[in-house]
């Protein structure tokens, strides 16, 4: 147990670093990391069960009393970047239909569970992030391949009822377990299991993406202008969508905790699950613009926690100002 502690304490403090790494190994090696893409789906459900040990109904029904802060963290990501995504894909990468449809799949994927880990560490609003997760996480497996359809027309390219019960097997029925075990122990799990099993989340995270980026290696070995343009494209994005975040908590007057909550459900996404539909349901090339995100988003997440710490004691002092006035 004192191995796997101490594993978990290096990889918590090194993910930024751990998850590009894993993705360069699946680059230089996908003869090998290759032959775990089968087990990428039920290694995926494992995750997702894990991280949704922290979540309870009963967050969610506290949340659902006063949604505004989900519906807008929602728009962020399922409405503006999207859109964006798509718009900068057209109008970059007109002549290259993959590179698009990757770019928009990386940003209709849901919310990540890292999401909440990152709003703890940044004294947020853990409720409502880990509302955002668990709303996100059952809607996700009717709401991405119908907006795939809207903004894409992919509808005749993937087969869309595999891809929802995929997704409902990796990520809805692995969320919604956790939860009714939580409540079938009145929360006695969620005291302990996530705080044992956390080891075994980050080296799930780490065989996914070595195993979904051999996938990947032809491109990244004949790397050209174009997939330099479009790793450009993914960071201005996955940038944006943290920003997003954090501007819609801000004109919507939300607190320091529930700002920082939105910043990164908005911001981070489920890239693993990405993957695996990129994989399953298209071709090859569109895998890059998925995992190419892994690079930026651990890394991004850092700096806007360094930000928000930076700008929240100007915010507390201004409101304790207006409050003493």
């Amino acid at each position: 147990m004192k191995i796997l502690d101490r594993f978990n304490r290096f990889a918590g403090k090194w993910m930024p670093l751990l998850t590009p790494a894993c993705l360069l190994l699946g680059v230089l090696f996908p003869n090998f990391t290759g032959m775990g893409i089968p087990l990428v789906p039920y290694v995926f459900a494992v995750m997702t069960f894990i991280g949704a040990l922290s979540s309870i109904f009963r967050d969610v029904k506290n949340v659902f009393r006063h949604p505004g802060a989900l519906l807008l963290t929602m728009a962020v990501l399922h409405v503006a970047l999207p859109l964006m995504s798509l718009g900068m894909g057209k109008l970059f990468f007109s002549s290259n239909p993959n590179l698009i449809t990757g770019m928009v799949l990386e940003f209709v994927v849901p919310s990540a569970v890292v999401a909440v880990m990152w709003t703890t560490m940044g004294e947020g609003n853990v409720p409502l992030a880990l509302s955002v997760l668990v709303v996100d996480t059952f809607v996700t497996p009717f709401l991405l391949p119908l907006t795939l359809n809207l903004l894409l027309g992919s509808g005749g390219q993937m087969d869309a009822g595999a891809m929802i019960r995929q997704l409902i097997f990796m990520v809805a029925l692995p969320a919604l377990a956790a939860m009714t075990l939580n409540f079938a122990t009145h929360n006695r799990t969620k005291e302990t299991l996530p705080k044992k099993l956390a080891p075994f989340s980050k080296l799930a995270v780490m065989f996914v993406v070595a195993s979904n980026s051999s996938k990947v290696a032809p491109y990244v070995r004949n790397f050209t202008w174009q997939l330099l343009a479009v790793t450009a494209a993914i960071f201005v994005l996955a940038a944006a969508g943290y920003a997003l975040g954090w501007l819609a908590g801000r004109v919507s007057r939300q607190n320091s905790g529930t700002i920082a909550a939105m910043t990164f459900g908005a911001g981070m996404r489920n890239i693993s699950a990405g993957a695996v539909l990129a994989a399953a349901y298209f071709p090859a090339e569109v895998m890059f613009p998925v995992m190419i995100g892994t690079l930026f988003q651990q890394i991004l997440a850092a700096c806007y926690s360094a930000l928000l710490k930076k700008f929240q004691p100007r915010e507390t002092a201004a409101q304790e100002g207006a409050q003493s006035a």
